[in-house]
């Protein structure tokens, strides 16, 4: 069953007090299971995004501790800055990340903003899914007046809070307000600008964003407000959806930008939201510089980044990994006002880092060594894993320089199905490479459990058997990969490159290395098998792939010797 997992991004109302932020967003490691992810404090906006995840009751009790934390360390009558605010913790988001659906979140952030207003005393505002009244659906309804128009927001019964106090005391006039949600992924994004000009900023933030700007009588920018039927001002629509945006001058750096909300990637992306940006700019005579990403990223928009400007070029979508991650930086400028670190911007990266290291991050000479030591793992299968992804690396290459030929530019389309492919396979095996290190411990694991008695004979006998299939299935894992993966080498063979013919070769070489030694593993692990339905059945299904391997092979020799 798949692990429910909720990620949580409070702002809090100090971007300036290093000391301050510390201890705030110290209080969330202190609930075992979560995991503190990112601190991102700006300094002209006196505001912090802080991102952490967990199991969602632990999430809950460390969001708890975070807005206690910050209301006693700041104290809103004396806070200023750029960005819109009402509270020591200003909003406190709730985003599903697996396992969990929106809805399921949301039960989750009433629980917290009905604790939050009962022993804090903080008084507080449901948005977007969790919000009890439409009108408290968009974060900018409820925050409207901020915290200087608190008091009377608080006096009108139209505002009343979801949760806790009704009156500005003295308590309240300290910790302001609080606006708690559950919503899909959010992206907080600001795009940089050749000018100072708010105006000019805010200009280009109403052409692009999806609430656009009030339609007026003559004069664009001064004209009487058009108003409908209801009273409410007539708007024109920006071109984008499912964005938020506002132009605004940050002294910090000396420019002004355009920050944005995309409140839902798979309807307006990051990089489509960066180009709209850059031409609604050049129409108004301005020019984007880089962009500034708040907060955290999911590794997909990153590579749909790289992927949209890879086809602007007519470049191979088949390149490796981390060099689409310095294609979306650098096409999106992501290092215009400071380093720019993946490893700790991108939220699946920064999850593997706090699982610890794996085979696959070693160094080819440290992985050498690790096999070479006294310890029996990593063994045959983890290392057939590794030569089967370096085999389809070959033939990814071969596909790779094929689409970037000169004279070959109306093949490249072609040419980058086929290296896209290749890193499919190859991500799998590497994959396989720690999975069947972890199969051999999973046995281990299940050979130490206690057989003090029948009962606890009986269920280690079961773990052992459950144990042992999977460490069968891995291999049996990388025996189908490799061979599936022969089609890039024979596609190159045919089509690919002439001079890169004998890289071809060899990784047809590497892949069948990688189904003959992963099926050893299949069957010396399959003779401890009980089952022996299983084990006829995995033991038929490899020799077959077994065989089809050694075909492939020789078609494909057959064919290097007849073009070499």
């Amino acid at each position: 069953m798949e692990k429910r997992l909720i990620e949580c991004v409070p702002n809090i109302s100090e971007g300036r007090d290093h000391d301050k932020i510390k201890l705030i967003a110290g209080v969330v490691e202190t609930i075992e299971g979560v995991k503190l992810l990112d601190i991102d404090p700006g300094k002209a906006t006196n505001r912090t995004v802080i991102t952490f995840v967990g199991e969602p009751e632990k999430v809950i009790d460390a969001a708890f501790l975070l807005i206690k934390k910050a209301s006693e360390l700041i104290d809103m009558s004396k806070h200023s800055g750029e960005h819109p605010r009402f509270g020591a913790t200003d909003v406190c988001p709730l985003v599903p990340i697996s396992g969990i659906s929106l809805e399921e979140t949301t039960i989750y952030a009433h629980k917290l903003g009905e604790r939050v207003g009962k022993e804090l005393g903080i008084p507080g505002y449901f948005y977007e899914k969790a919000a009890k009244q439409e009108i408290r659906t968009n974060l900018a309804n409820c925050r409207s007046g901020e915290y200087e128009g608190l008091k009377d927001k608080l006096k009108d019964p139209l505002w009343a809070p979801d949760f806790g106090p009704t009156e500005f005391s003295t308590s309240v006039a300290r910790t302001g307000a609080i606006a708690i949600s559950a919503r899909d992924f959010l992206i907080a994004y600001n795009i940089n600008l050749n000018t100072t000009s708010t105006r000019r900023a805010n200009a280009i933030a109403f052409d692009i964003r999806e609430a656009g700007r009030i339609k007026r009588e003559g004069n664009p920018a001064t004209g009487k407000k058009i108003l409908d039927n209801k009273g409410e001002p007539v708007r024109i629509p920006g071109k984008l959806k499912a964005v938020k945006g506002i132009g605004w001058y940050i002294e910090e750096y000396g420019i002004a930008q355009i920050s944005y909300n995309l409140t839902n990637i798979s309807i307006t992306s990051m990089h489509e939201a960066f180009d709209a940006t850059c031409k609604a700019a050049d129409e108004r005579g301005l020019r984007v510089t880089g962009s500034e990403l708040i907060g955290l990223i999911p590794l997909q928009a990153m590579l749909d980044a790289a992927d949209f400007y890879l086809i602007k070029q007519e470049r191979s979508l088949g390149i490796a990994e981390s060099e689409k991650i310095k294609i979306a930086i650098k096409s999106l400028g992501l290092d215009d006002l400071k380093p720019f670190n993946p490893k700790e911007k991108i939220i699946e990266y920064l999850l593997e880092k706090q699982q610890g290291a794996k085979l696959i991050d070693l160094s080819a000479s440290a992985l050498a060594e690790e096999t070479a030591s006294e310890s029996m793992a990593p063994g045959g299968g983890s290392i057939s894993a590794y030569v089967g992804a370096l085999g389809v690396s070959l033939g990814t290459m071969v596909a790779n320089l094929s689409a970037h030929k000169p004279g070959w530019d109306d093949q490249w389309e072609t040419f980058s199905k086929w290296a896209e492919k290749g890193q499919a396979y190859k991500n799998q095996l590497l994959y396989l490479v720690d999975e069947d290190t972890n199969s051999f411990n999973r046995i281990i694991e299940a050979f130490r459990l206690p057989k003090a008695n029948p009962e606890e004979k009986a269920l280690r006998q079961e773990a052992v058997e459950k144990a042992t299939k999977y460490a069968t299935e891995i291999p049996f894992q990388v025996m189908q990969t490799a061979y599936e993966s022969i089609e890039v080498m024979q596609a190159m063979i045919r089509d690919g490159l002439p001079n890169s013919l004998s890289d071809a070769g060899v990784g047809v070489l590497c892949a069948r290395t990688a189904v003959i030694g992963a099926y050893f593993n299949v069957r010396i692990n399959a003779k401890d098998i009980k089952d022996k339905v299983f084990v006829d059945k995995i033991l038929a299904e490899s020799k077959a792939i077994y065989q089809k391997t050694l075909e492939a092979e020789k078609a494909a020799m057959e064919i290097i010797d007849g073009r070499m």
